[in-house]
């Protein structure tokens, strides 16, 4: 046991410049001796803590290269880099991201190697985890920094597989380089196979179980699964092998619409359809936290957090394309229950109420074709309405234009005017919200609020709306219309009763799918990698400092980030940096 605590120091120490001198996992001799049980508990328990760490940046490099949020203007933090496609080697986050993964894999291979199976139930439960951890980091770490499946993996290079500390670790150490894409995900695949054969059934999602190994693998076989034009049929049915498996057990259950909309303050011990979560505790869970992590990015609660990036117009719109979720406290009403982790805003005025406004999206007026939010103050006068828009003219006086409303669906108060001649513009009836920098506050507090405590997020792994998501994906690839839109409308009806779709063939099954896995799994580190692995462009055409017109198609060389250099530099051996340029 006394080997066990050497090995995963080491280890941890192959991979990072910057290892904690004494880690919080470190036991004393005599403990180990004493206790050995204790021990790999505690080693088992340091394994899970890097986790944390781990799911800060992962969320970040998932979620902020996607079209689901903005930000209000540019940043100096290394997470911009994420938003902006700017890629560079040297970004702390990333780095802290590639470390903490290394770690965690080092901690788990040294604990398999050392304990060895078949001495307990309770152990090889144990080891299981291990193996789950170990395939699970090495399929995330692998999304990140080796190219889409479908892209030549037998040649596109992966990440380092090291299983545990080598033998000559203070000697002539010499690791290899990178893997290829392929040989990565399959040991992912040939570690989350054993702990499925280790693991018990269970349904504690803060522990790895043998359904958060088949969550994981329906995803794995997913991400195989080729693109819609090109399917690889042999990896479809292994997603909806495993996805089956998951959903058939019967361990974990969709909340229903009600809970679901009250996802993110549930303990992930109380949800039935978390699989499986990284859980923080408020009591480890600090201010700074509060600040600076994932959801104070996202939203003020309660005085606690930054509050700078928003859910984006085309995440808005895809919430209200069924019908308008009205945000107002007045006359709240959700249609999409996933529109109930969206807060915007609203001021009140100088009289205590609210001041309506028509809010629309136009070119900025500044001579470029940046987009921007429009909030006109409305008045109504003989029954009809009118916007009114303040102009500052060249002589520093202001003038007042005013525009007149045309329904274009009264029920949602959605209205079009003409802004320009011969240039209309649809908006809604909304009350004026917060600015920052010229853009709306749509808060998101899908990461907040846990325990109704500020920002404190268990972030989430796998969940069961994902896995039927997973399966529709994977049924459609392999032509099963039928079966992947009873799937694809158990989720859509989920959060919007009575609007499922009607019928799913070749044409329609693609967009369809992105889009209810764009809703279902926002703010979950899912979207960017959803959009490139199956071929498509990433479209962020909403306001915000990022590039508006700029499209990202699977094939460019940022759609993968840079291995930190800090990792090359202190590799025992040759680390292969990813390509520069297309």
């Amino acid at each position: 046991m006394k080997k066990i605590l050497s090995y995963a120091v080491l280890a941890a120490a192959l991979f990072s410049c910057n290892i904690d001198r004494t880690p919080p996992e470190y036991m004393s001799s005599k403990q180990i001796t004493d206790d050995p049980q204790a021990s790999l508990n505690a080693l088992i328990n340091g394994m899970y803590s890097q986790l944390k760490d781990w799911s800060d940046p992962m969320h970040r490099c998932g979620e902020y290269a996607g079209d689901n949020m903005m930000i209000r203007g540019s940043s100096t933090d290394s997470f911009y880099e994420f938003i902006s496609f700017s890629r560079t080697p040297v970004n702390g986050r990333l780095t802290q991201f590639w470390d903490r993964g290394y770690k965690a894999i080092a901690q788990a291979s040294n604990i398999i190697n050392m304990i060895g199976e078949g001495k307990s139930k309770e152990i090889d439960a144990q080891i299981g985890q291990c193996y789950y951890v170990r395939g699970m980091m090495y399929f995330y770490l692998c999304r990140a920094y080796g190219r889409p499946y479908y892209q030549d993996p037998e040649k596109n290079l992966g990440v380092p597989i090291v299983n545990g500390t080598p033998k000559n670790v203070l000697t002539d150490l010499h690791l290899p380089d990178r893997s290829t894409v392929a040989q990565t995900y399959e040991q992912a695949i040939k570690d989350l196979e054993k702990a499925i054969e280790l693991l018990p059934e269970g349904t504690n999602p803060i522990r790895a179980t043998r359904g958060a190994a088949e969550a994981m693998l329906s995803r794995i076989y997913l991400y195989m699964s080729g693109t819609y034009e090109v399917p690889n049929v042999e990896y479809a049915r292994k997603a909806v092998e495993y996805a089956t498996r998951v959903i058939d057990s019967g361990k974990y259950k969709l909340l229903d619409r009600g809970d679901f909309m009250k996802y993110n303050r549930l303990a992930p011990e109380a949800n039935k359809e978390s699989i499986f979560v990284v859980k923080r505790v408020a009591s480890e869970f600090t201010g700074y936290d509060h600040y600076y992590g994932v959801g104070g990015m996202y939203a003020n609660i309660g005085g606690m957090g930054w509050g700078e990036m928003y859910a984006s117009a085309k995440y808005i719109d895809l919430l209200n394309e069924t019908g308008r979720n009205d945000w107002r406290p007045d006359s709240y009403k959700i249609v999409d229950a996933r529109a109930a982790f969206i807060e915007p805003t609203y001021a009140k005025n100088s009289e205590g109420g609210y001041t309506e406004v028509f809010r629309f999206i136009d070119q900025d007026g500044k001579g470029s074709n940046a987009l921007h939010y429009f909030q006109l103050e409305v008045k109504r006068r003989d029954g009809k309405i009118f916007a009114e828009e303040k102009i500052k003219k060249a002589d520093k006086t202001e003038e007042t234009k005013t525009y007149e409303l045309t329904v274009v669906n009264e029920q949602d108060q959605t209205y079009s005017i003409e802004y320009r001649p011969g240039v209309k513009r649809t908006g809604m009836l909304d009350y004026y919200i917060t600015l920052n920098r010229a853009y709306p506050q749509f808060y998101i507090t899908k990461c907040s609020r846990e325990g109704e405590d500020s920002h404190l997020h268990s972030p989430v792994i796998s969940r069961l709306g994902e896995i039927y998501l997973n399966r529709a994906e994977a049924q459609a690839k392999l032509g099963n219309y039928a079966e992947a839109l009873a799937d694809l409308n158990r989720i859509r009806t989920r959060s919007i009763p009575g609007k499922g779709y009607a019928a799913l063939d070749a044409t329609t099954a693609p967009k369809l799918i992105d889009k209810e896995r764009q809703l279902e799994l926002a703010y979950q580190a899912e979207r960017s990698y959803d959009v490139f692995r199956n071929g498509m462009a990433l479209q962020r055409h909403y306001p915000g400092p990022h590039k508006q017109m700029e499209d990202i198609p699977a094939t460019d060389y940022r759609v993968v980030y840079y291995i930190p250099q800090s990792a090359i530099n202190s590799y025992a051996g040759t680390l292969t940096q990813n390509p520069t340029k297309n």
